[in-house]
């Protein structure tokens, strides 16, 4: 496995466990707004799984779990072998995952391997392409894996996260639409960390602009995901 580092101990990625997030390298999108290139074109350093696995048997005592993230964690032919390390240590694992590989996503859900599942949902079906930056991009694997995790029974949660000038206040009933079986979707405000997968000018400034959305317009669109998930939240206010 590639992985691009791990933040050793956090209470907010996996819901009620102390966890260790560790982020894989590599992903099949091309997110303007992501914050994390390095993860994303695979490139720069990577540490060593040896050293990941060495702090897990060190602190498994201390530790619930952990949170595989990315990049897209399924893009990697031995994630379940990753996942089953990780188990063998007692812990218990959350997955993030953009949704594009739900065939892999279906095993790791059927054979039990994780307690938690995060799936981010882009923006509506017809603005996918332009929101993940593969003009060509597929869509129908995302249906699927919507499908997949809404009736896997695995605790789980579908994100937006918001970026002023990709996404319309309008079009959140329709994204809810997507995930109307679900009761727990969480929209967050994209933050500019100053380094995104859209910085590649000549000069080092990004191409276009991202900014987050007006707290007005914010509170539009959980109006809106509300009318079809009633419990929709905005993140940080759950």
């Amino acid at each position: 496995m590639l992985i691009g580092g791990f933040q050793k101990v956090t209470l907010l990625d996996f819901p009620g466990r102390v966890a260790t997030t560790v982020f894989t390298v590599g992903c099949n999108m091309r997110c303007p707004f992501c914050h994390n290139p390095g993860l994303v074109n695979a490139i720069g350093a990577t540490e060593p799984e040896e050293e990941f696995f060495e702090y897990l048997e060190e602190r498994k005592k201390l530790l619930d779990g952990v949170c595989i993230t990315g990049g897209e964690p399924l893009i990697h032919d031995d994630i379940e072998e990753f996942i089953m390390k990780i188990r063998d240590k007692g812990l218990q694992v959350k997955l993030d995952t953009n949704g594009s590989f739900p065939d892999r996503l279906k095993s790791i859900l059927d054979k039990g391997l994780v307690e938690y599942v995060a799936m981010d949902i882009k923006n509506t079906i017809d603005r996918y392409p332009m929101t993940v930056g593969v003009p060509d991009f597929d869509t129908e694997p995302i249906l699927r894996s919507i499908k997949i995790i809404e009736e896997s029974g695995i605790d789980h949660e579908f994100r937006t996260t918001v970026v002023d000038q990709l996404h319309r206040a309008e079009d959140f009933r329709e994204i809810a639409g997507l995930i109307a079986n679900s009761e727990r979707y969480f929209i967050q405000s994209f933050k500019d960390t100053g380094d995104l997968v859209s910085d590649n000018g000549k000069d080092g400034k990004q191409d276009l602009r991202y900014d987050p959305p007006a707290r007005e317009t914010l509170e539009k669109m959980l109006e809106e995901a509300k009318e079809v998930i009633p419990q929709a939240l905005i993140r940080g206010e759950e």
